[in-house]
């Protein structure tokens, strides 16, 4: 069972609401019903209080509803036309955001992961293809109680673990040196914390590889790499770029965790099979805003463009303007990279020169030194 603040209870599942009326309660004000099937619960309804309470993407029959709204509850109904479930209570998973349509399958459902060469038929991909087809007010407002959405379920996701963000590019092909010392880097954080990602591919995707590997060792790693190394890049076959993926998956099952927070924005990056949970916004904004923010333990950046560098200076300006006691480490890692090709620690530093940042700002050369600063606090 959940609560969050003053009267506020989740429900989230009719086990939870059953039990809750089973021990006394009357009255639903202040109640969130989420994504419930309640066909079966209309005496039950009729016996409470549901003023004050939402009903939101609830299944109700006709005449359940009239009442409820008689008597003073909201009822959120599901938007028509939608392949995403705008009120739904976990984040989601790599077999989930690939898994086809369920009238495309030709098989009956399994718990092997879906078949990636079908990408186009993926929830991802539907997803994307809606967000950018669709510009109606009712999208908009599916779109905006689905990020609301994930945004709950993220806070009970991270709610006991300690997060450590890596940021990075995205178009670091595998196979290549840096993409296996973003490997090393998660995989040696996750033994300790929780590594999060912007959730795609690029460094995203060999930090969250690396939190899958935690368990193993030197030679899982190197076995991964090999595998991943036959199909470097999405382009020009997202299948064949996740199945590789899901074939190093079914190498090493026991994976450990990681969190990806990618977006629907970027729709041509599709999302890397490796993070065990996945909190995808369609709002770039506001998911950039979050994966800073859930970071706890600090923001290792890897070389990256624009994307890594507006990271950065978002990051700096939270840091800038924080008590001592709120600010978390910041450690640019490649010290030609981030001095001459993008030199973005010169204004980085002076930014927090004399601030209570400074200490806890850092330009390091190798991936081993940033794990270093981090798991002894930054």
């Amino acid at each position: 069972m959940r609560r969050t603040r003053g009267r506020v209870v989740d429900i989230d599942s009719v086990e939870d609401l059953d039990r809750r009326l089973a021990a006394g309660a009357r009255s639903l004000s202040g109640w969130r019903l989420r994504s419930l099937d309640l066909t079966g619960r209309g005496r039950q309804l009729r016996g409470v209080d549901v003023s004050g309470a939402l009903f939101l993407g609830c299944t109700l029959t006709l005449d359940d509803e009239v009442s409820v709204r008689a008597r003073g509850a909201v009822v959120f109904p599901m938007v028509p036309d939608v392949p995403i479930d705008t009120f739904r209570t976990t984040l989601y998973t790599p077999d989930e955001l690939y898994s086809a349509a369920e009238s495309d399958a030709a098989e009956p459902a399994t718990a092997e992961p879906a078949e990636p060469a079908s990408y186009t038929r993926s929830l991802d991909a539907r997803a994307y293809a809606w967000s950018r087809e669709q510009s109606s007010r009712d999208a908009a407002l599916a779109q905006a109680l689905h990020d609301h959405s994930i945004g709950l379920a993220l806070a009970d996701w991270i709610a006991r673990r300690r997060l450590v963000g890596v940021m990075g590019g995205h178009d670091i092909p595998r196979g290549r040196p840096e993409y296996a010392d973003g490997v090393l880097l998660g995989q040696r954080l996750s033994r300790s914390l929780t590594v999060a990602t912007g959730g795609g591919p690029g460094a995203m995707e060999a930090v969250n590889l690396g939190g899958h590997l935690a368990r193993q060792g030197d030679d899982a790693r190197h076995r991964a790499l090999e595998v991943l190394s036959a199909v470097p890049d999405f382009i020009p076959s997202i299948g064949a770029w996740a199945r590789a993926a899901f074939a190093v998956r079914a190498m090493f099952p026991d994976g450990g965790e990681s969190l990806g927070i990618p977006t629907w924005h970027y729709g041509h990056e599709p999302p890397n099979p490796f993070a065990s949970a996945i909190a995808k916004y369609f709002r770039n904004a506001q998911r950039e805003a979050i994966l800073l923010e859930v970071c706890q333990a600090g923001i290792i950046f890897l070389p990256g463009a624009g994307g890594t560098v507006q990271e950065i200076f978002q990051d700096a300006c939270e840091n800038y303007y924080a008590d001592e006691s709120s600010v978390a480490p910041m450690i640019l890692v490649g010290k030609q990279y981030w001095t001459q090709q993008h030199p973005a620690w010169q204004l980085l530093a002076s930014l927090a020169a004399g601030r209570p940042m400074e200490q806890h700002v850092h330009l390091v050369e190798t991936v081993q030194e940033a794990a270093d600063l981090v798991l002894s606090g930054g």
